[in-house]
């Protein structure tokens, strides 16, 4: 190491070789350079303060799953309409993930959260408020474009904070906070809605959003003291060179874009996360409730506690999950085409059930299975970081983040339409899982030995570059 601690020393950036992240030996595992970010206490309190933003986003985001029955008498729509919801919201999200990426890349993640805390909020009262479809869906929009910003944000901000080997268990954990704001939705949302009702518990819920507004402006900061990112080489070049600003951006812009996906293990990232994340994403943002109550027979109450089993089995495994891949990474693979397997066989039992209603077993089941999606979504990330400098982190993060969303946004309208063209048959309606499951194991298939021979190179080049260098 001693060659490589004289490289983090001469390179003048604090980071070290590898722009301080950690490469990966022969066997998997990764190991700490010297310009690694320390991580620590202090790391843990400013990361939390991001989280918090991301559990209270994801609270939001998911409170429309519980109020699906709801809204649609409140406003009087069909499931087609009512879909157009989630639809509009995650349209939005996806949409951003790249402009949202290139963002955190060249702002920093405080000015990008605090914009996406105060539209997600805004969205929250908005629809809390709003007298009319149009402007609940307008109020949707806002939400969905302020929940871009954080999940990404908070990524970056832990590739910041703490040292590179932690980074897949960092990202699942901050998943499984999010998976608790989706508990949140799950238990007191549907509580406070029977309760309290429309106005006062979609309004109640929004000052969550002032809380940690105020929180971020007090206590988030960008990175530690000496660890601050070098601005990219050729965007520097270009202003010296006298080109403008504007002219100089676009060209960044491009060149990020380009050349993050030209990178096998960022398209991987994003079929990886295409896959596994929308089976889950759809039970729990729109149509589980509905399915389980109008299509199971059960009680709201029952079909809650089922929502409320995905969310606490997605926490469960996303924590085994992200200590396997930090131990082994080859893990990787299997993980997410087991996830993808397991959650097709169990839809398939589900649908072709012979009786009427599947018995509880079975939904429990389901419900346990579905629960390993998020986990198995996060795994696209840790494809994409390895293959992007620190400089690209933010837009390789929005392209993998995307793949998930714009599955989850195609089920969701699919589901809504075919339920209305076939009289409610929710069996036909989730039969459309299986169409973008298939596509996108096709796709990680194709890219995984491309990816794992980019890898190998990027290795053998880091070893013999440590070789070369002065002791």
């Amino acid at each position: 190491m001693s060659g490589d601690s004289r490289k983090g020393r001469d390179s003048g950036n604090g980071r070290g070789s590898g722009n301080g992240r950690g490469s990966r030996n022969g066997s998997g595992s990764a190991r700490t350079l010297p310009g690694d970010p320390p991580g620590g206490r202090r790391a843990a309190l400013v990361w939390g303060v991001g989280v918090a933003v991301y559990f209270v986003a994801v609270i939001f985001r998911t409170s429309l799953g519980v109020a699906g029955l709801d809204a649609a008498d409140r406003f009087d729509v069909n499931a087609s309409a009512l879909s157009t919801f989630s639809i509009v919201q995650l349209l939005v999200y996806a949409g951003m993930q790249i402009p949202v990426g290139l963002m955190v890349d060249r702002l920093g993640t405080k000015k990008v959260l605090t914009l996406g805390v105060v539209l997600f909020t805004l969205g929250q009262l908005g629809f809390a408020l709003s007298p009319s479809y149009g402007t609940a869906l307008a109020a949707r929009a806002l939400l969905g474009c302020g929940d871009a910003m954080t999940f990404i944000s908070v990524l970056r901000l832990g590739a910041h904070w703490f040292p590179a080997r932690r980074g897949p268990l960092i990202g699942q954990v901050a998943a499984l906070f999010g998976m608790a704001g989706n508990l949140v939705s799950t238990v007191l949302i549907a509580r406070a809605l029977h309760g309290l009702g429309w106005t006062t518990t979609f309004v109640g819920s929004s000052l969550a959003g002032v809380l940690v507004l105020v929180l971020l402006l007090l206590f988030l900061k960008d990175h530690p003291e000496g660890y601050e990112p070098q601005p990219s080489p050729e965007l520097s070049a270009s202003l010296e060179q006298g080109v403008p600003p504007s002219r100089a951006g676009a060209a960044f812009v491009r060149r990020q874009i380009a050349e993050s996906w030209r990178e096998p293990g960022t398209r991987l990232g994003m079929w990886v996360h295409f896959t596994t994340q929308f089976p889950a994403m759809v039970f729990l943002l729109l149509w589980g409730l509905p399915y389980l109550v109008e299509a199971q027979g059960l009680s709201r109450s029952a079909a809650g506690g089922l929502l409320t089993l995905v969310v606490l089995s997605n926490m469960a495994v996303g924590l085994a999950y992200g200590q396997i891949i930090a131990r082994h990474h080859r893990a990787r693979a299997p993980l997410a085409l087991g996830t993808v397997a397991g959650t097709a066989l169990m839809w398939g039992a589900t649908l072709a059930y012979p009786g009427e209603h599947a018995p509880m077993w079975l939904l429990v089941t389901l419900c346990l299975v579905l629960g390993a999606c998020g986990p198995a979504s996060m795994i696209g990330f840790d494809f994409a970081r390895p293959a992007n400098p620190p400089g690209r982190q933010g837009t390789a993060s929005g392209i993998v983040n995307m793949g998930g969303f714009v599955a989850s946004m195609t089920t969701l309208l699919a589901v809504g339409v075919l339920l209305d063209a076939t009289g409610d048959n929710y069996r036909i309606a989730f039969s459309s899982v299986f169409v973008l499951e298939a596509l996108g194991v096709v796709q990680i298939l194709r890219l995984k030995a491309r990816t794992h021979r980019r890898e190998r190179e990027r290795l053998v080049a880091s070893r013999v570059e440590a070789v070369h260098v002065p002791v």
